[in-house]
């Protein structure tokens, strides 16, 4: 970071909380999903100028659920070298802290809103074979269990929240275990939800 020349910034005051704790001063450019398609043709502009750029999002990996997708396409497809530097990412560190098998996995990332198209996405995932990997906010974490019980009620779920942080916990249940327990207690923080269903639960 202090060797770029400017950094994209999912949050740039976020951002500029860890520059200024590490004593860095480099220019910040917001670069969020709802503009990632402008801010992306200026990143290539300041890329044919020589410029070196370093993307950071606010807690995890550029990419894997956060912005960058769009401007690492594009810089590849313009010749541009892309350099990832290994960070935070909620998958693998509650992938690897599960207990659940991890030699075959498939991500999901988040479920659609709607309640139909999440059954038919869920639905679609049954044969699927691996751990399966998702992303859920607090506030349909209920809900998500619930079609979990219905759909692969004999599952193994490892609720993962607040990764890395102070509240750091990990669930392990059935489905319905999770939903009494979700029932009983208010649930806060980003989950990663892992799925291993047994044959039957996916047969």
């Amino acid at each position: 970071m202090r060797e770029c020349d400017v950094i994209a910034a999912e949050d740039t005051r976020r951002t500029g909380q860890l520059l200024n704790y590490f004593g860095i001063s480099k220019p910040l450019l917001s670069y969020f999903r709802f503009n990632e398609a402008k801010r992306s043709e200026e990143i290539l502009e300041r890329l044919a100028r020589g410029e070196k750029i370093v993307l950071v999002t606010d807690a995890g990996t550029p990419g894997i659920s956060d912005p960058g997708e769009r401007v690492v396409r594009a810089a590849v497809a313009a010749g541009f070298r892309v350099e990832s530097v290994p960070g935070p990412c909620a998958l693998v560190a509650a992938l690897t802290a599960s207990g659940l098998p991890t030699e075959e996995f498939h991500f999901v990332g988040f479920l659609p809103v709607k309640s139909g198209q999440r059954r038919k996405k869920l639905e679609a995932l049954r044969d699927v074979s691996g751990t399966l990997a998702f992303y859920e906010s607090p506030y349909r974490i209920e809900k998500f269990l619930g079609e979990l019980n219905d759909l692969f009620p004999t599952a193994q779920v490892v609720l993962a929240r607040e990764l890395t942080k102070k509240f750091e916990e990990f669930l392990r249940g059935t489905p319905a275990e999770l939903l009494e327990i979700a029932k009983k207690r208010s649930l806060k923080g980003e989950f990663v939800v892992l799925v291993s269903r047994d044959e039957d639960s996916h047969a």
